[in-house]
Order: C-alpha cells, then sequence, then structure tokens
C-alpha cells in the first residue's frame, strides 16, 4: 500500500496515543472528521493498522509467559496453523536459524505451560523439538516504531 504525508501523520499521532479521537486526528492532519474517518477504515481494511487494547498478561492473571522454540520436520505452514489454535498461544512467526518456528504463550501456572508444551505442542506430527525460553520479566515491549518515509524519500 502507499502510504500519503497525511497517512504517516495518522499513524504517527496513533503511536504517540491509540485513543485520539478523530477530531483531534482531523486537527493534526488538516482534514475534516469524516475525512480522516474514511482514512483509518482504508488503512484498516488494508491492514495497516489495528486499533487494539493493549492488555497486560500478568495484570489479567497471567503471569507466566514463555518464548518457545520449535523445530519441524514437514509442511512448516501447516504446522504454525495447528499452533496458532492452541489455548494460550499468542502469536507465531516462521524464522530461520536453529528454529523454525517461535511461539509465545501466556499460562495462569507453570503446569498449564508445561501441558501446552508436551500435550498438545509436541504431538502435533512435524514438530521435532520444542524448547522454551521462560520469560522472568518484560525489559522492553513497544508498539511504536518509525513510520517509514515514501521510497522516493530513501535515495
Amino acid at each position: 500500500m502507499n502510504l500519503d504525508d497525511i497517512d504517516r501523520i495518522i499513524l504517527r499521532e496513533l503511536q504517540r496515543d491509540g485513543r485520539i479521537s478523530y477530531t483531534a486526528l482531523a486537527e493534526v492532519a488538516g482534514l475534516s472528521g469524516p475525512a480522516v474517518r474514511q482514512r483509518m477504515q482504508r488503512l484498516q481494511d488494508e491492514g495497516v493498522v489495528q486499533v487494539v487494547g493493549v492488555t497486560d498478561p500478568m495484570a489479567l492473571g497471567l503471569p507466566v509467559m514463555a518464548l518457545i522454540g520449535v523445530r519441524t520436520d514437514g509442511n512448516v505452514h501447516a504446522i504454525a496453523d495447528q499452533i496458532s489454535a492452541l489455548p494460550s498461544v499468542i502469536y507465531v512467526v516462521l524464522t530461520s536459524g536453529s528454529f523454525d518456528l517461535f511461539v509465545e504463550v501466556v499460562c495462569k501456572e507453570a503446569a498449564e505451560l508445561l501441558s501446552i508444551i508436551n500435550d498438545h505442542l509436541k504431538p502435533i506430527p512435524g514438530v521435532t523439538r520444542a524448547e522454551s525460553f521462560t520469560y522472568f520479566g518484560i525489559h522492553t515491549h513497544r508498539f511504536a516504531w518509525p513510520v517509514p518515509a515514501p521510497a522516493d524519500e530513501d535515495a
């Protein structure tokens, strides 16, 4: 999707304050409220932005968090689909190197994490290894990164 300068302004403002009103966005972007609403809908439809409430797993009673490195010998996309359907899995990424997939989970207790690994993840056909990296604390958790400049400005 080609983003113009107005789209970039809107995205930067949303990263700064995800609860900003369309009226306030319109003021910053130099547009009318309906025009901002239309742009927001386009950005959402194109998958550029999602407006969600970010929760703290610990505050929700999910203090056990881990990254699980998964090795496979089958169709990595099919395996990723199966893992994505498991309870407590919050994201799955395809990667390279020692692992084919990284899986992040949040759980109520250590026994739940053990069950996810041994009873649900390892039995999936094609999973050859699962190594967990338990989180002891989250040092940095960002949801804002630079909105890229147009391609012609990079040169």
